[in-house]
């Protein structure tokens, strides 16, 4: 049987009448005969009796219609489904990211991308760089976001990459002498306070290197896994940081009016290297494929978006 032969089985059984389920379905009075027939042939059973010019179902009848009726239903609603999944109004997005963007870069970006998607629903989990790839390797999440660059991050042959290079910026209180200059440089901040990421990060190893050419004098001061917090330490004008647009957007998501902290660009240069991750054997869903494009543009534009006179350059991956 197929289900040309159970719609029109369905419809006779509905309306009693060739005519009419002919009508419903914009089909001839012979087609639809023609496929009751070839049903009945199938099954090899009587569907139905003619009594008085009308088809009257044998009870076996009935519970093909049940049948008929489920399979008809689920067809519709998985169609229903497609089409959604393919307009980009239903669907889930399970996303992996490294610490600082999950806390308001990315709850932001994902509010935006479903406001009017009312049946889109998705999962952010935080993870270190490291395991986002492991997780995305495993085909577990549809989108990653991580740095890399690590010595002990180990390239997957299972992840593809889109990977941006940020520049960093130096951030520091708003009412800083050095506030002021147009670029800040590793000579500007020598001996004075700084707050960085962990000392194996590479921006921690990178910020150290630009000291170090310029002569400068490193002086850590702080020390945490992620950007956000060391913020509170510039607030207070206990140090300075060199962070990526990442940071600096997110802190003002967060702040809004109430920012005390201003980001101006940093010499010698710094820049965080990120990654997109996605499963090279999970193609992405229409649904998943928007959220990425709208990802990938949040991040190419972040540091004209922030206004703190940074570049996103062009992705150097994928």
């Amino acid at each position: 049987m197929n289900l040309r032969q159970l719609t029109a089985f369905r419809e006779v059984m509905l309306t009693g009448s060739v005519s009419e389920a002919a009508r419903n379905l914009n089909r001839t009075q012979p087609a639809i005969s023609a496929q009751i027939a070839g049903l009945e042939h199938e099954v090899g059973l009587k569907l139905f009796e003619r009594q008085g010019g009308r088809l009257h179902p044998v009870p076996e009848a009935h519970y093909l219609q049940e049948e008929a009726t489920v399979i008809l239903d689920r067809l519709n609603a998985a169609d229903r489904t497609m089409k959604s999944l393919r307009s980009l109004d239903e669907g889930t997005i399970q996303m992996v990211s490294m610490p600082g963007p999950s806390a308001f870069l990315l709850p932001d970006l994902i509010a935006r991308f479903v406001e009017r998607r009312h049946k889109v629903t998705v999962s952010l989990i935080t993870h270190s760089s490291v395991r986002v790839q492991q997780l995305i390797a495993v085909q577990q999440y549809d989108v990653g976001l991580a740095d890399v660059g690590f010595a002990d991050f180990d390239e997957s042959p299972l992840v593809d990459h889109d990977v941006l290079r940020l520049e960093c910026l130096c951030a520091m209180p708003a009412g800083d002498a050095l506030a002021a200059e147009p670029v800040v440089t590793a000579k500007d901040l020598s001996e004075k306070p700084m707050a960085t990421l962990y000392r194996n990060h590479p921006n921690f190893i990178q910020t150290r290197a630009a000291f170090a050419e310029m002569d400068a004098v490193f002086n850590p001061r702080f020390e945490a896994q992620y950007f956000i917090p060391l913020l509170t330490y510039i607030e207070r004008g206990l140090a300075y940081a060199i962070v990526d647009p990442i940071a600096a957007k997110s802190y003002g998501l967060y702040k809004c009016a109430n920012a005390t902290v201003v980001f101006r660009p940093f010499a010698p240069a710094v820049y965080l290297v990120s990654s997109i991750m996605i499963p090279s054997h999970k193609p992405p869903s229409n649904l998943a494929r928007a959220f990425i494009a709208e990802l990938r543009s949040e991040l190419r534009h972040l540091a004209a978006d922030n206004g703190a006179g940074g570049n996103v350059q062009q992705p150097i991956g994928m």
